[in-house]
Parts: structure tokens; C-alpha cells; sequence
């Protein structure tokens, strides 16, 4: 099949004292609480096998992939050496999640969803990241994102910053729904928004339940999820959608994705704010998209506590090892409650992020910056550091 150029990364498995293995880790490969075990995190260009395609396997040629949050986590490390993301991981690894691109190659019986046919060659598609078993006790519940024996393109097994990416066709999505609204490589650059937009979904739709027309929101973190959720929640009939976030850059942004009003946390008392612009009555839902829940969970206690608004929904979408200070007593007088959301897969999340877009929901503008497939590891660096721009995408030929 030949030789394509990946980005890849490499590290060095050295448990720390407290890490027990777990029962689907594996020893020196894989584990689920990556920031306790990988260290030393290097980034490299380098070339790869082509990869062969089985019987229910698609071959995509790479069009657009974006850089997520978790890419920067992986790569980056704290004072010790160990990698900030907390999930499951297996180095090395190609990394790349967020991404669409064309069939090349399709297996006799790898079946496209939209048409009950075979995929033919050329067509559109984007993949979920979450590589659920569909026989376990979590998929049987229809709860995939979940899967006991999941793995994560681009975490656990080669990703889409590369030339090529194969996957399951149960995992594909056509984005043939897209053409009506897009046209040449903007279908691509949806299509790779369509992953971290269904992330936002399923958060604020399914586990957080959702809201009704003419709740409040408040959203916590103007990075690329919490500003799809802005998107998302607006589309949905929120009233009044606030975001907190200190970024100019990505204030302004959040205004064309649907945001009613901006606070700044580093120069506004978050609680007087929100109650402010609410008239005393608070969000239905809050999302927690920061990563810094130690840091900003006492506003949201303390707005929920002097608030109106009764049975609360807090969100925890953002990966954190941080624990949580948590006041039960607020939650149990303000009939408020948490849940936390791990990933997209389940409950029809991407075909309905698919039909959003196609009839109107526009995410294009999250994306800031493009790149070439051998700058990615300089702009995954330069994210640790600098949050200027929203969505950095590399854009193949």
C-alpha cells in the first residue's frame, strides 16, 4: 500500500507510586488514566505503513483534521514530566480525532448508514473517535462512549493526522447531507467539526437533558466545546446564554457563535454577574468546560445557592484529574444536580450534529487558523502556551 507521513507521539511508561494497574490496562502499552503512568512526551513527523483494510473497514483519504484540547494535553507536561491528559492512552500512537475526509477504499461489507449500501469511492465522510465493542454491558445499555473494552482514534490506536486513517464503517458518517450547504473544502472543515460539536451535544443535550425554550445558560470556558455548546444551546431556545471567559479573542468569537453576553472572571465577581443579567434567577444548565473545576466551582455553588432557579443541571465536560470542592448542602436546598460527560458516541449524536449543520448551524467560524499537515506539532506546542486562536486545523491536499 505504500508509505504516508503521520504525526505521532511518543513516551515513556513510568508509573508513578500511587498508580495501580487496572483491569483493562496493559502493562508498558496501554492504560486509562494516562497522566499517572506516561511521561516525557515527544512529538515526531514520521512515515508509516498505508494501512490494509478488512472486511467492514474503510480506507479515508485525509482532508481536514483539527487540534483538540486532548492533542495539547497529551504532548504537553507538568513539572515532573508526565502528561497532563488523565484518560486512556497507548504510545505511540498517531494522533488526531477531530477530522473528515474521503472513501478510498471500501471493504465488501462496509456499509454506509445513509444509504444501506456499500461506501463508494469518493465519498464524504467523518468518523466518531470512540471505538465502541457493541457487545458489552455499556453498549447493550446504549451507552457506547462507555464501552469496556473501548479504544479512542488517536489516543489509544493511530489517529487522523496523517495521510491516511482507517476505521470501522460502523464508526463513518457520510457528511453527503452537507453539500447543500457547503461547497468544496468547506465540507471537509465542517465535517472535522462535526467530533468536538457532538462532544458539546452530548453534554449539554443528553446528560445534562438538555433545556427548554427560554432557560438560561451559563457556559464556563470559551475553548472550542464550550463555544459548540454556545452554538448548540442557542439553536436550542435559550434565552439568555452567558459565557464566562477571560479571552478577548475568544469573547468575540463566542458573540458570532450565539452568545447573549460575555463575562470576564479575572475582572467581574462571577455570581453578582450572572445574577445580574438574570434578574436574580440564575442558568438551568451550567457547563463546566474549563478544565479548572478546583478553580471554578465555588462560583457556580455560590450563584446556584443565591439564584431563583430550582433543579439545576451542572455539566463536568472537561478533563480534569483536579478534585472537585464540593458543598452537598447546596445541592441538596437548590434540588440542583452533576453529571459528567465522557465523549459523543451514543444516542444518534452525530447524524443529528450532521443535520444541524446542513440546515443552518454554522461551526465554520471556530475555526481560526489552518496549517499543514508538518506544522501541527509546532501549533500543539504553541496551544500549551498561547489560546489566541480557537481551532487550529491541519488541511491535506
Amino acid at each position: 500500500m505504500g508509505k504516508m507521513k503521520t504525526v505521532t507521539l511518543f513516551a515513556d511508561w513510568e508509573p508513578k507510586s500511587d498508580f495501580k494497574l487496572g483491569l483493562k490496562d496493559v502493562e508498558g502499552k496501554l492504560t486509562y488514566l494516562g497522566s499517572k503512568v506516561w511521561k516525557n512526551p515527544i512529538l515526531k513527523i514520521m512515515e508509516k505503513d498505508i494501512p490494509e483494510i478488512g472486511l467492514t473497514e474503510v480506507l479515508i483519504k485525509v482532508k481536514a483534521c483539527g487540534i483538540c484540547g486532548s492533542d495539547v494535553h497529551m504532548a504537553q507536561s507538568d513539572n515532573e514530566g508526565y502528561i497532563w491528559y488523565p484518560g486512556l492512552t497507548a504510545f505511540p500512537c498517531s494522533l488526531g480525532h477531530e477530522f473528515s475526509g474521503v472513501v478510498t477504499k471500501a471493504g465488501k461489507a462496509a456499509i454506509n448508514k445513509r444509504t444501506g449500501k456499500k461506501y463508494e469511492e469518493g465519498e464524504p465522510v467523518t468518523s466518531e473517535e470512540m471505538l465502541w465493542c457493541g457487545a458489552c454491558r455499556p453498549c447493550a445499555d446504549g451507552y457506547p462512549n462507555h464501552c469496556e473494552a473501548l479504544q479512542e482514534l488517536g489516543f489509544s490506536c493511530d489517529g487522523a493526522f496523517a495521510e491516511y486513517v482507517k476505521v470501522d464503517a460502523k464508526y463513518t458518517w457520510s457528511l453527503e447531507e452537507l453539500k447543500g450547504k457547503y461547497s468544496g473544502d468547506q465540507i471537509f472543515l465542517a465535517g472535522s467539526l462535526v467530533e468536538p460539536t457532538s462532544v458539546a451535544f452530548n453534554a449539554v443535550i443528553e446528560r445534562g437533558g438538555g433545556i427548554r425554550p427560554g432557560d438560561n445558560v451559563v457556559i464556563l470556558g470559551g475553548g472550542p466545546i464550550g463555544l459548540a455548546a454556545v452554538a448548540v444551546l442557542k439553536r436550542a431556545g435559550a434565552a439568555k446564554l452567558i459565557l464566562s471567559e477571560p479571552s478577548e479573542s475568544r469573547a468575540k468569537l463566542a458573540k458570532k457563535m450565539g452568545a447573549d453576553h460575555i463575562i470576564n472572571p479575572l475582572k467581574e465577581n462571577f455570581t453578582e454577574s450572572v445574577l445580574k443579567l438574570t434578574n436574580g434567577l440564575g442558568a438551568k444548565l451550567y457547563l463546566e468546560a474549563t478544565g479548572i473545576p478546583d478553580r471554578v466551582f465555588g462560583d457556580i455553588e455560590q450563584t446556584i445557592w443565591e439564584g431563583k432557579q430550582l433543579n439545576s443541571v451542572v455539566v463536568i465536560v472537561a478533563r480534569s484529574a483536579q478534585k472537585i470542592p464540593l458543598t452537598g448542602e447546596v445541592f441538596q436546598v437548590r434540588r440542583a444536580s452533576i453529571v459528567g460527560s465522557q465523549g459523543h458516541s451514543g444516542h444518534g449524536t452525530f447524524p443529528r450534529v450532521i443535520s444541524s449543520m446542513a440546515s443552518g448551524m454554522n461551526m465554520l467560524p471556530l475555526i481560526t487558523k489552518r496549517v499543514t499537515l508538518d506544522e501541527v506539532p509546532e501549533n500543539i506546542v504553541m496551544l500549551q502556551s498561547n489560546r489566541t486562536e480557537c481551532k487550529i486545523t491541519a488541511v491535506l491536499e
